[in-house]
């Protein structure tokens, strides 16, 4: 069970909280230093990919990873909304609306885990992809450049990223009927 793929989705799921920490003690609106968690931040989420090529390469996929994997991606993208909105980067309202979305799948994943693990679909992966997108951009100091006057840019993705989340709920719901 503990394979290396497992490993970095477990090492995954223990930097998230030194970075989110990180995040919420360090971050500064339109400060360079946000390029430092920007990297960290896509590091991390990178990493993602990286667990699942191991698996694949080396023929070790598990259920324990397919259940590890999402939870991985939940900890640390819904981490970085909940901090965001704490610093008054995001609004709460698209975090709320992303997390019910998380926690919901999360949940249900686990209650049919016994009879079949649901892996990612092509529309979960997306909606992945959009919101580690809008959190990098939010994270990084174009967030506050003169750009962002004339249209707010980080907004867009948030609204994208919420309309993606809940998509691939509803692609998840027709599949599993």
């Amino acid at each position: 069970m503990l394979n290396a793929a497992n490993l970095v989705t477990l090492g995954r799921i223990l930097i998230t909280p030194v970075f989110l920490w990180f995040l919420f003690t360090l971050y500064n609106p339109g400060d360079n230093f946000n390029w430092i968690l920007l990297v960290a931040f896509i590091l991390i989420a990178a990493s993602d990919g990286i667990d699942g090529a191991i698996a694949r390469k080396q023929n070790t996929v598990t259920k324990l990873g397919k259940i590890l994997d999402p939870i991985a991606d939940k900890i640390l993208l819904g981490g970085s909304f909940i901090v965001l909105s704490v610093l008054g980067v995001m609004p709460w309202w698209a975090t709320i609306a992303i997390l019910v979305r998380e926690v919901a799948m999360t949940i249900y994943r686990l209650v049919v885990v016994k009879n079949k693990v649901i892996p990612a679909s092509a529309s979960g992966k997306s909606k992945t992809i959009m919101q580690a997108i809008a959190i990098g951009y939010l994270i990084s100091p174009l967030n506050e450049w003169w750009f962002n006057q004339f249209f707010d840019f980080g907004f867009g993705l948030i609204y994208g990223a919420v309309f993606l989340t809940w998509w691939s709920a509803l692609q998840y719901y027709r599949e599993s009927r």
